[in-house]
């Protein structure tokens, strides 16, 4: 009989000044009244590659196999694998359907690596809208992305982002 996989959820977004620019991430995990907050920063970076490592992040935190509740503001996370982006991307060998490379491979790649072993699920949740988790990984997040702006200054354009 197999055991039952404890039920966890995960609220995450990332946040960008600019695009590219400084930017910050957070995931708050959840298991029943525990939580965990969990944030980063990249000197320079997108939107969208701060939106993937908060899920990767949040996702590589747990110790076992869990039923996971992912949310998010971010069509781009969520419609990967609810609109079946991700599944045509690898089929084509990381190609979009107009043959050109798929942005942010590696997050892609390490995303599905850390989702390994746990049953996902992704829901969308509209941002800046008083959802609770949602504005609490928000802030943090931006605070996030403002220590990273202050602590390492402007982003330089010497490296091309995918966004």
């Amino acid at each position: 009989m197999e055991k039952d996989l404890k039920a966890v959820e995960l609220f995450t977004d990332g946040a960008c000044l600019g695009n590219p620019g400084p930017g910050g991430w957070a995931a708050l995990l959840r298991y029943g009244e525990r939580e965990k907050l969990l944030s980063g920063d990249e000197p320079c970076t997108t939107n969208n590659r701060m939106e993937l490592t908060a899920a990767v992040e949040g996702l590589r935190a747990l110790k076992e196999p869990c039923r996971v509740d992912l949310y998010t503001d971010s069509h781009y996370l969520k419609n990967a694998f609810t609109e079946g982006w991700l599944e045509g991307w690898r089929k084509r060998g990381w190609r979009t359907g107009e043959g050109k490379p798929v942005k942010n491979q590696d997050l892609w790649q390490a995303l599905l690596e850390a989702m390994e072993g746990h049953e996902v699920r992704f829901h969308w949740v509209e941002g800046h809208s008083g959802h609770p988790e949602n504005e609490r990984v928000d802030r943090e997040a931006r605070r996030r992305a403002e220590e990273a702006k202050a602590r390492k200054g402007a982003c330089t354009q010497g490296k091309r982002f995918q966004t």
